[in-house]
Parts: structure tokens; C-alpha cells; sequence
């Protein structure tokens, strides 16, 4: 149907100049939105100065929820307006279901930079899909991520990355669809050649010294624990070992070095890394602070831990990414805040160790915390809380290391102080002890001494026995011949002893002999006399320096007291009279004890067969 005539039948009014040119304005606009990508978001602009450019700032969104969107339905929803700038310009949105697909308008006013590096600054992503779309219909498609092996990608770098054309001065639409059982975060940047292989260097630059100071603080602490075998020494170098696993697969490294083969392992070593890491923060831990001596429940609370985390790493081999991996990640609050509690319980406690093992967990508390945020889109990503946990875990483990000087310096003046504290209580208890050796030594000298000259002693007299007597008698005969001084050999025996015996009894006779030594001895004591019981009731004595005529003399001097003093007994005195026999021997004689005994009892017999109660000589003239 013609609609003309109708449009002609309609009265109109001569346009003014505004109407006309505010029609125009409406016409180009319209034109504009027709032929503009439809997306209300800024296109990006690489001039000639441009080198790299973040794509937030020109980067719209989708949230393919169930995740069967093609290229073409994305596409569609770009026509339809339904993708969104990036919420605060940031591109993590946590933990997410579905795929995610991102739109940036370029065009490149650059003729002599044609090739563009897309670089994915997040190393975890399963599966990245870019398109580019060109004016003229041309249009390519790359993939990317984890699930692809290593060698897949642009270039050998830890981070996803596409090589993007963008012919000059032609618009060129860019589609990037990522799906992820990992935290979705999708920070892209537009490289040049030149710019991206500054940026590798500087990164690696600075990966080798975060990762220089872990080797160099593995290999000091290997060694302490290779000298000094303290076991917190060998659960800090697990822990290193543990978290720089944790640190390689979150980098990419990883999958870069250790395992470019395997898609598989470079899923599910996330979780198996972050079990292992938290596996070994807790045993160092709870033997760093001696959990089981300082505080029972936070070692018990500990140990639950430990074992959540072995059958979480267990169940990682086999749960999907996308369960095991949140889970692992929630768990790292609670279990380095848990830590945190033990350090303030044991300080509060006194152990002094714990205030450096708090400030360095405080440290790593941080970075990890920040970087686990940014899993579940609680902060945004920039480089303090991208790179903290770098920052924080190598401040933790210098830390940590000087911690563990200090605790070993604790330990050893602990036990410096112990040792001596033993060495001056085991002197005192050697001096106590040896004193009381010394007395028990003096007493037992004594009572060795008493029992000596008991030993040497009569039992019924008291005098010298007969044993003794020899001895003694031998060690005046050589000093006799040493100082050239004669010596005087006294044979005594009580007369008729036998018949007191047989008339007053053997007590009676006893106490005749007791009495007779004791007037023996202090007659002949006097004169240094060695006297002893020689048998029955005889006795012998020696005189030194006594001649025979001054031997003869105290002879009868004793016999006069023996037979003018009777014996007292309980019912009558008895007489007692003694016959002796004196020999003397000279300081050049040779002779022995047992000959001197011989000749002064050849005296004593003659004094004997002269009657008896009388004193006679037997010298050098009579032999």
C-alpha cells in the first residue's frame, strides 16, 4: 500500500532552521547506534605511543549462566544490550557457575604494530575461548587455559596468552569467553611485542628473587636441621617446600616447569597444594610452640586440622575442581586464624618465641588472606593484594627463620641454665657426699684402728699379744743397729700359777694376771718398754737404750714390787712372785727376734731352776 498520498494530504508547516538541524543531530545518532558495536561501553583506541593497556576500562560482560552460549548467541546479547561494564573495573567475580563472556571494541591507529599479545593475568582459568571479528567478516578463534596442554599456547609464558591481528584503522570486535571451576578472574591486557617481553622479564625478575630467598632459606634451615636434628627445623623446611608448591601452581609456574603434560595435575594441584601447605603450617605450629606441653586443647584442635586437610587432599584427587577447590580455600581462613590463636595463647602464656612467631604469622596472615579474597571477589585485584601473599609469606618465612634462632638460642640457654643448675647441685651433693665419705672414711680409720690394736692386744690383760710383740720387737732391733744403741730382752713368768688356778679357781688366776700386767706395765712403761703377753702366764719385754746392768736393775726393781704387793682377791690377798730372765743385745750383733727370744728364755730357765722369785742375766760372756 502506497502511503504517500496520505503523507501528502497532511497539512504541514514551513520547518525552521532548528527543527532542521535537530533532526539531523536525531538522524546521526540514530545512524551512529546502528552502525556502533552494540555495546554503550568505550572503544578502544591503540595509537602510536601505546605500548600495553589494561582492558578494563573498555571491557563490557556477560554471565552465560548455563554456559551454552556459541559465539553467535553472544553476539546476539551484545546486539540486545545485555552486557554490562565491569563492576568497578574490575574483572573477578569469585566462585562463579556457567561462562563468563567479555567484549572489547579496538581499533589499532598503530599500521606498523598489526599483532597484539592478549595476556590472561590470572593462571588458573580451564578454558579460554578468543574471537576476533573484523568489519569485513573476517574472524579467528583460539583456545587456551589449563585444560589445554602448555605448549598450546602463544608463547611459552605462565599466564594465558593469544595473539591478536588488528589491521590498521579497521574495527575489529573481540570476544573472550572464559569457563572456570576456578575463581573467575579475568584480568586482560593488550601487549606489544616489546612491551610483553619487558614485562616478562621484570616478572621474572622478580619471581627469582621471591623464589632465591625460599631456596636460600631452604638450604640454611637444611642444614641447622641436618646439624642440630630438631625436628621444627625439618616441619618449617616442609612448609617452605609446601607453600612454594602453593605459589608455583597459583603463578603458573608449575604448569610452565613441572607439569606441562598434564592438564589434569594442573586442575587439581591447587587444592593438593593448598592441603599440603596448610598441612605443614599446622605441624609447625604445634611443634614450634610445644602445643602439647603449653596448651593440650589448641594441639588437639590442631591435630583435627592436620587431618581434615590430609582427607581433603585424599577426596581433591577425586571431587570436581569446582567443590574441592572453595572448599580449600575457606578452609585457609579458618586454619591460618587458628594459628593465630595458638601464637597469642602461648605468648600470653610466657613462652617468648611466640611473639616473633606471631609477628611473622601476622605477616603471612595478611598476604594469604588478601590473596584468598580475591578468590571470592571480597577485595579487588590490584598489586598489594595480587602479589601480598608473595610479599607477606616471604617476610613469614624470614621470619620464621630468625624465630627459629631464637627459640634454638632459647632452648639451648634453657638448657645451658639446667645443666648448670644439675652441675651445681650435683657438686654440692659430690661435696656433701664426700664430706660425709670423709667422716664415714675417719670413722671407719677408727674403728680399723681400734680393731688393729685390738687385733694386736691381749683380751684378758690388755697388754700386747704375742704376734704384735714380734712385729714390734723386729723394728727395734734394726733401729737398734741403726742408732748403735743396745736393747734389753726381759722374760717374765709368774711363779706357781698353776697351783693359784687349781686352789681359787681360773677367775681367781684371771684376775692374778690382770692384776700382774697392769703392775708390769706401770713399772716398766716408764722406760718405754715394749711389753706383750707372750702365753699362759708369761710376758715379755724390750727396753731400749738399757744395758744389760740397767736392765737387771728395773728387773729387780719389778720383782721386789711383785713380791711385796700380794694380789687382792674377794676373800684374801694372794702373793704372786715372778722369776725373770734379762738378756741383752748388742748393737753390733746380727742377731734375730726368735735367737734374742731364745737366750732370754735360757735366762728366764735359770732364774727358775735357782729357786724362782729372782732375777738373772744371760750375756755375751755366759753364751
Amino acid at each position: 500500500m502506497n502511503t504517500t498520498p496520505a503523507l501528502a494530504a497532511v497539512p504541514s508547516r514551513p520547518a525552521s532552521p532548528q527543527r532542521h538541524w535537530a533532526g539531523w543531530a536525531l538522524l546521526c545518532l540514530l545512524a551512529a547506534a546502528l552502525l556502533a558495536p552494540a555495546s554503550a561501553h568505550t572503544v578502544l583506541n591503540l595509537e602510536r605511543s601505546t605500548r600495553e593497556v589494561e582492558l578494563a576500562p573498555f571491557t563490557t560482560y556477560y554471565h552465560d549462566t548455563d554456559g551454552r552460549l556459541d559465539l553467535d548467541g553472544a553476539r546476539r546479547a551484545l546486539a540486545d544490550k545485555r552486557y554490562k561494564p565491569l563492576p568497578n573495573g574490575n574483572g573477578s567475580f569469585g566462585f562463579q557457575p556457567g561462562a563468563y563472556w567479555f567484549h572489547i571494541a579496538a581499533v589499532n591507529r598503530n599500521a606498523e604494530v598489526p599483532r597484539w599479545l592478549l595476556v590472561q593475568q590470572f593462571a588458573l582459568s580451564d578454558r579460554l575461548d578468543v574471537y576476533t571479528r573484523a568489519r569485513d567478516g573476517a574472524s579467528t578463534h583460539q583456545a587456551g587455559g589449563d585444560s589445554q596442554l602448555f605448549a598450546s599456547r602463544a608463547i611459552r609464558y605462565r599466564h594465558p596468552n593469544f595473539w591478536i591481528d588488528l589491521p590498521a584503522d579497521q574495527p575489529v570486535d573481540i570476544f573472550v569467553r572464559v569457563r572456570s571451576d576456578s575463581s573467575m578472574q579475568v584480568p586482560l591486557t593488550l601487549y606489544t611485542l616489546s612491551a610483553f617481553t619487558e614485562l616478562a622479564r621484570d616478572a621474572q625478575f622478580g619471581i627469582g628473587i621471591y623464589y632465591g630467598i625460599l631456596v636460600a632459606l631452604f638450604f640454611y634451615n637444611l642444614v641447622l636441621w641436618l646439624s642440630l636434628r630438631d625436628s621444627s627445623y625439618f616441619w618449617y623446611l616442609f612448609h617452605i617446600c609446601a607453600f612454594g608448591l602453593v605459589l608455583l601452581t597459583l603463578n603458573g609456574l608449575g604448569f610452565e616447569y613441572l607439569w606441562p603434560r598434564s592438564p589434569w595435575l594442573a586442575d587439581h594441584s591447587v587444592p593438593l597444594s593448598i592441603c599440603l601447605a596448610q598441612i605443614g603450617m599446622q605441624q609447625f605450629a604445634r611443634n614450634f610452640l610445644s602445643l602439647h606441653r603449653r596448651w593440650r586443647l589448641g594441639d588437639y584442635v590442631g591435630l583435627g586440622m592436620i587431618a581434615f586437610f590430609v582427607l581433603l587432599g585424599i577426596a581433591a584427587t577425586q571431587l570436581p575442581y569446582r567443590i574441592a577447590t572453595p572448599i580449600a580455600s575457606a578452609a585457609v581462613f579458618v586454619s591460618i586464624a587458628w594459628i593465630a590463636v595458638e601464637g597469642i595463647v602461648v605468648m600470653r602464656r610466657g613462652y617468648k618465641p611466640a611473639r616473633l612467631f606471631l609477628l611473622a604469622w601476622s605477616a603471612f596472615l595478611l598476604g594469604t588472606g588478601m590473596f584468598a579474597a580475591i578468590a571470592f571477589d571480597l577485595l579487588p585485584k590490584m598489586f598489594i593484594t595480587e602479589y601480598g601473599v608473595q610479599i607477606g609469606s616471604a617476610l613469614e618465612m624470614l621470619l620464621l627463620s630468625v624465630a627459629l634462632g631464637y627459640r634454638y638460642a632459647s632452648l639451648r640457654n634453657e638448657n645451658e641454665r639446667i645443666v648448670r643448675e644439675a652441675k651445681e647441685q650435683l657438686e654440692h651433693k659430690v661435696e656433701q657426699r664426700t664430706t660425709e665419705l670423709r667422716s664415714t672414711l675417719a670413722l671407719l680409720e677408727d674403728a680399723h684402728a681400734r680393731l688393729r690394736e685390738t687385733s694386736q692386744r691381749d683380751g684378758l690383760t690388755g697388754l700386747h699379744n704375742r704376734s704384735h710383740f714380734r712385729e714390734a720387737f723386729e723394728a727395734l732391733l734394726h733401729r737398734s743397729r741403726r742408732q748403735h744403741r743396745p736393747l734389753v730382752l726381759m722374760m717374765i713368768d709368774l711363779d706357781h700359777f698353776k697351783q693359784i688356778n687349781d686352789h681359787h679357781g681360773h677367775l681367781v688366776g684371771d684376775e692374778c694376771l690382770r692384776w700382774a700386767a697392769g703392775l708390769i706395765a706401770q713399772i716398766l712403761i716408764p722406760h718405754h718398754a715394749l711389753l706383750a703377753r707372750f702365753g699362759g702366764e708369761e710376758f715379755v719385754a724390750v727396753l731400749p737404750d738399757h744395758d744389760l746392768d740397767a736392765g737387771a736393775r728395773v728387773a729387780e726393781a719389778l720383782r721386789l714390787r711383785l713380791s711385796s704387793q700380794p694380789c687382792p682377791s674377794r676373800s684374801h690377798d694372794i702373793p704372786v712372785t715372778a722369776s725373770i730372765g734379762v738378756y741383752e743385745i748388742t748393737p753390733d750383733s746380727d742377731m734375730g727376734v726368735e735367737a734374742a727370744l731364745q737366750f732370754a728364755d735360757q735366762a728366764l730357765y735359770l732364774a727358775k731352776a735357782e729357786g724362782r722369785d729372782c732375777v738373772r742375766v744371760w750375756g755375751a760372756a755366759v753364751a
